[in-house]
C-alpha cells in the first residue's frame, strides 16, 4: 500500500514532458494547479455527491441493521448472507445491471408502461440521482456490516433498564440504542464517503461522462491528456483527504470508547 502512494506522490513533485510523460524537473506547480477555482469546484462537487451517497446509504442501512440484530439468532447470519450477495458479483455487472433498469427501455420504463402508464418514458439515466443510486447500492453492504457489528453487541440489560425507569420504545432508541451504535454509522458512513468521492467507474457509466467527479479526473489525466505529474497531485490530494477522514473517524471511535468506559467506571 505504501509503495504505490509514495510513487504517485513522487511524482506529482515533477513536470509534464513535452510530449506527456514525466519531466524530472521539481517544481511545485501541480499542488498550486489542484487549488485552481476549477479543479476546487469539482473536488466539492465530488464531495457533495459522495456525501449525499452516504447519508442515503445511511438511512436505508441503520433499518436493514437494526432488523437484521432483532432476528432470531439463528436466522441472522441468513440475513447478513443475502446483505452482502452483491459482493459476489462483479463491480461492472453490477454498475450495468442500473443500466438495464434504468434507461428509457429498461426494465422501470416497461413496467410502468405495462401498469398503464402513456407518457414519455422516464429519464432516469445519465442523471445525478442515477449516479448516487449507484454509489449506494454498490456500498450499501458496507455499511449494514459495519453498524450490524455495533448493534449485535449491544447488552440487552440496557434496553431492560431503560424501559423499568420508564422510557419508552421510542425514547430509549434515541437515548440508549442510537447514541450506543454511532461509531458502527461513523465507520460505515465514512467507507461509503471515502470510496464514493474516489469512484470514477459509476459517474462514467450511470452518469454518462456529465457529472465529472474527482476520480475522474485522475483517471483522464493519466490516460487522456497523459499529464501523469498533475494527475499524481490530484490523486495525492484524494488519498489525504480520505487518510484525514479515516483518522478522524478512529479518533471519534476511540473517544466515544473512552467516555463509555468511564461512564462505566462511575
Amino acid at each position: 500500500m505504501v509503495v504505490p502512494c509514495v510513487l504517485v506522490l513522487s511524482y506529482a513533485f515533477f513536470q509534464r514532458g513535452v510530449w506527456g510523460g514525466v519531466e524530472y524537473t521539481f517544481t511545485l506547480e501541480n499542488f498550486a494547479r489542484v487549488l485552481d477555482p476549477l479543479y476546487a469546484k469539482i473536488f466539492l462537487n465530488s464531495a457533495r455527491i459522495a456525501l449525499t451517497a452516504t447519508v442515503v446509504a445511511i438511512l436505508i442501512a441503520y433499518p436493514a441493521a437494526y432488523a437484521i440484530s432483532r432476528a432470531p439468532r439463528m436466522s441472522q447470519p441468513i440475513l447478513l448472507f443475502f446483505a452482502v450477495l452483491p459482493f459476489w458479483s462483479n463491480y461492472l455487472i453490477r454498475t450495468y445491471a442500473w443500466i438495464v433498469l434504468l434507461n428509457r427501455e429498461g426494465l422501470i420504463n416497461n413496467l410502468l408502461r405495462w401498469l398503464g402508464y402513456t407518457g414519455e418514458p422516464l429519464s432516469m439515466l445519465y442523471t445525478e440521482s442515477a449516479v448516487i443510486t449507484g454509489l449506494v447500492y454498490n456500498y450499501l453492504p458496507f455499511v449494514i456490516l459495519a453498524i450490524y457489528s455495533t448493534l449485535s453487541r449491544l447488552s440487552p440489560e440496557l434496553m431492560e433498564a431503560s424501559r423499568d425507569l420508564g422510557a419508552g420504545p421510542i425514547r430509549t432508541f434515541l437515548r440508549v440504542t442510537l447514541p450506543l451504535t454511532l461509531p458502527g454509522v461513523a465507520a460505515g458512513g465514512v467507507f461509503v464517503f471515502v470510496l464514493s468521492i474516489g469512484n470514477f467507474v459509476t459517474p462514467a457509466l450511470l452518469g454518462g461522462g456529465r457529472f465529472q467527479m474527482v476520480g475522474n479526473l485522475v483517471y483522464d489525466q493519466f490516460l487522456t491528456a497523459n499529464d501523469w505529474p498533475f494527475g499524481a497531485a490530484l490523486g495525492a490530494a484524494l488519498i489525504l483527504t480520505m487518510i484525514a477522514l479515516l483518522l478522524l473517524q478512529a479518533r471519534a471511535t476511540a473517544h466515544a470508547s473512552g467516555e463509555r468506559k468511564g461512564e462505566a467506571a462511575q
